[in-house]
């Protein structure tokens, strides 16, 4: 399911949910416009963690409370429509620690739209915050419990049937999974947790989480207690204080440590959270600071090694020198950039133009099957050149032609082949596969190690998901660069200024810790230690074998090319999940490496990471899997019961599908297929209340069908409907007593 279909089917949900009666006494239900169903914001994708009744039987929609008369519906809704089922409670916890948020949200539904002697499938979808990655789903409902598990599953090995409306991802930050067969009136208890990356500008670290509920989800009783609950831990992990700076929601403070502290907000309402929570706090220094956080490892652990995570931040000096830049920027206008991504490009490099001061220098190269390059050579930034470049991209940046990749990284490397008392760089932006990928990491890795300190710095920005996403972040791991992604074109111009700012401003460079080469046994995340920009605090994540000392030092060069020394100290925590907070990248990481190397041992050690933290891979699959403690306790009831139980309570598991970004398609690259998420999509189909009806506008010249008759009685009230449906029955009447009445006469 694509977010065009669940809009629509949220929609026909919607007006299914008109048939469910409130109840007599109309000051029971909360205040809401004249028309509540129909006052809809502007989006229906949901702004905070949902559930939906899916609905394929529309007879089935009544309160399960009070029934009451309903018009009977003939056939099913193709594809299922999708009712927001009433919430009856919610409370997040929010856990920040340095530069990564774990989230856990847990809420009670009813369904309250399904009659009691009726059952359907119901829906969790759930909207994450920046680069957030899914934790886990825990469910119970009517004395079944589900959770959600990581596995590897060979192909030969058919536990299940792939279902792809089940679970996955909507859009990049909108995942879904199916609860099977929920009873009409029973209440769902869940809890969903997910990471999720800080923001971090100008010093401040701010986190921004979904938590804006509509109106439809307000239970209809108002007496009924609806009590929402906050609870905020940061641990900064640095040891300096910690400042707040701005929150959406009136939070308590709770408790106060050097580098931690505590909030609280619970409150009675009338209606559920009508924002988003959001909460920003800076660490105050004036120069570049870091530590190392280790931790062992726990007995279920399958690396036994210990961990380390080793944090650099910039300060928040505003007067602090950047590096003088030489800047080539290398932009993909194949066929498939046409639209709406090619004009996020154009706006994003223009402003990342504008950065540049009349010192650093650049040049813009556009490549399709060809090269056009801005000039022949780099041109310093001056106000006038600058303006050149905004109109020379404005004329050229035509969508057009396939894709090469090689050609302008060659181009850029030999433009920037003469560089002095700069930092150069490349920034590549594609939405493309090609087949020389691995051609490409190789000989850029060969280019680099010639050139030592001296070597452009490479960052990549991956356009929906037919370009290969793994590629691209080897690229910027050999190049010590910078790499983003954006699968949905709405976030685009956004992610793509901000990485631009982070790969622009760099303060340290060409770092190097000392400890890793005294260390009996280590492995590090990143291998190539990127630079310190301002824009972005540097993690440094991994394991080893030995002892670290108190303190450790890491070196690197400044804007005026002198050597710096930053002293880090050593400390060893029990409270912070280091495996978690690591996981993600140390997955994606080894993912490229193991794409690259073409190692099976590296991809068995990306499966036994994304079992063990729970977050899914390349190689292994996200499914909800109904817990066996329930399911032995169901065979202990009566044996009147056993045989009926037995059937419907059989162990279900159902998988998620494209948890993962895939390795890119050459074959939608070559044929230019437009930019999105997920897989092409085929053409709309017709959301159809009866499946009966369609294909019958053959009759009557095209002018009425009964898919036009119905999706008109849709919108009548239920007494138009019965008379609408009296009126039909006497004139079928009539025609039946004609058509009689001739095959009479001709008898005769």
């Amino acid at each position: 399911m694509d977010e065009e279909s669940f809009t629509q089917a949220v929609d026909e949900g919607l007006n299914l949910a008109k048939r469910v009666y409130a109840g007599k006494d109309r000051s029971m239900v909360p205040p809401r416009p004249k028309n509540a169903f129909e006052a809809r914001p502007v989006s229906l994708l949901p702004s905070g963690p949902t559930v939906y009744a899916v609905i394929s039987d529309p007879a089935v929609v009544d309160n399960p409370d009070v029934p009451s008369y309903q018009p009977h519906v003939y056939g099913r809704c193709e594809p299922p429509a999708l009712i927001p089922l009433q919430m009856n409670g919610v409370d997040m916890q929010v856990d920040c620690h340095v530069d990564t948020a774990v989230v856990s949200v847990s809420g009670r539904w009813r369904v309250h739209c399904v009659m009691r002697s009726r059952r359907c499938d119901c829906r969790l979808v759930v909207p994450m915050g920046d680069q957030g990655s899914i934790l886990g789903v825990e469910v119970d409902v009517a004395r079944r419990s589900y959770s959600t598990r990581v596995v590897q599953i060979d192909e030969d090995q058919k536990i299940y049937k792939i279902d792809k409306s089940n679970g996955g991802f909507l859009k990049p930050h909108l995942f879904f999974i199916t609860i099977p067969q929920v009873d009409g009136g029973c209440e769902i208890s869940l809890k969903v947790s997910w990471s999720q990356k800080l923001l971090y500008k100008d010093g401040q670290f701010a986190v921004n989480i979904p938590f804006n509920f509509p109106d439809y989800v307000n239970p209809f009783v108002k007496i009924f207690s609806k009590r929402e609950k906050i609870q905020l831990n940061v641990n900064s992990c640095t040891g300096k204080e910690v400042v707040l700076q701005r929150t959406s929601h009136p939070l308590k403070e709770k408790g106060r440590h050097v580098g931690s502290m505590s909030f609280l907000y619970e409150a009675d309402v009338e209606h559920w959270s009508k924002k988003d929570f959001h909460f920003s706090y800076s660490i105050y220094s004036n120069n570049l600071f870091g530590g190392v956080l280790l931790q062992s490892p726990s007995m279920q652990d399958y690396d036994q090694r210990e961990m380390f995570y080793l944090y650099l931040f910039p300060g928040n000096s505003q007067n602090r020198k950047v590096f003088r830049r030489e800047v080539v920027f290398l932009v993909d206008i194949s066929g498939s950039m046409r639209g709406k991504p090619l004009e996020n490009v154009k706006n994003a490099l223009s402003a990342a133009i504008l950065e540049l001061t009349p010192t650093d220098s650049f040049n813009i190269i556009a490549f399709n099957e060809e090269l056009y390059s801005f000039s022949s050579s780099m041109e310093p930034a001056t106000e006038d050149m600058i303006e050149n470049a905004t109109q020379w991209i404005s004329k050229n940046f035509v969508a057009e032609g396939g894709t090469n990749i090689m050609q302008p990284l060659n181009e850029a490397m030999e433009l920037l082949s003469k560089t002095q008392d700069s930092l150069p760089h490349i920034f590549l932006i594609t939405d493309g596969s090609v087949e020389d990928e691995r051609d490409i990491c190789g000989a850029m890795r060969t280019q680099v190690a010639n050139r030592g300190s001296m070597a452009p710095r490479i960052s990549s920005f991956g356009i929906g998901t037919f370009c290969n996403h793994y590629f691209l972040q080897m690229l910027s791991l050999i190049g010590k660069g910078h790499y983003e992604a954006s699968y949905d074109p709405d976030s685009t111009d956004v992610r793509m200024r901000r990485w631009f700012r982070r790969g622009l401003s760099p303060v340290l460079a060409d770092i190097s810790v000392d400890i890793f080469d005294h260390l009996n046994e280590n492995e590090v995340f990143p291998s190539h230690i990127p630079d310190l920009s301002v824009g972005c605090p540097l993690i440094i994540s991994g394991r080893f074998e030995g002892k670290f000392p108190d303190s450790v030092k890491a070196k690197g060069r400044v804007a005026d090319m002198s050597n710096i020394v930053v002293d880090l100290k050593v400390k060893n925590t029990k409270d912070i999940p280091l495996e978690k907070v690591c996981a993600k990248q140390q997955i994606d990481l080894l993912t490229a490496q193991a794409w690259f190397s073409g190692s099976k041992q590296l991809e068995d050690k990306v499966v036994k990471l994304s079992v063990q933290t729970g977050i899914p891979s390349e190689y292994t699959y996200m499914i909800l899997l109904e817990d066996e403690e329930e399911k032995q306790d169901t065979l202990k009831q009566p044996k009147k019961d056993k045989r009926k139980r037995s059937k419907s309570r059989e162990q279900v598991t159902i998988q998620a599908h494209e948890m993962t970004v895939g390795f890119g398609s050459i074959i939608a690259t070559a044929e230019n297929l437009p930019t999105g998420y997920g897989e092409p999509k085929p053409p709309p189909e017709t959301f159809a209340v009866l499946n009966k009806a369609v294909g019958c506008c053959s009759s009557m010249c095209d002018c009425c069908c009964c898919m036009c008759v119905i999706k008109t009685c849709s919108k009548l009230n239920d007494q138009c409907v019965i008379a609408l449906t009296q009126l039909c029955t006497a004139l079928s009447c009539f025609g039946c007593f004609e058509c009689c009445s001739e095959l009479c006469c001709s008898d005769e």
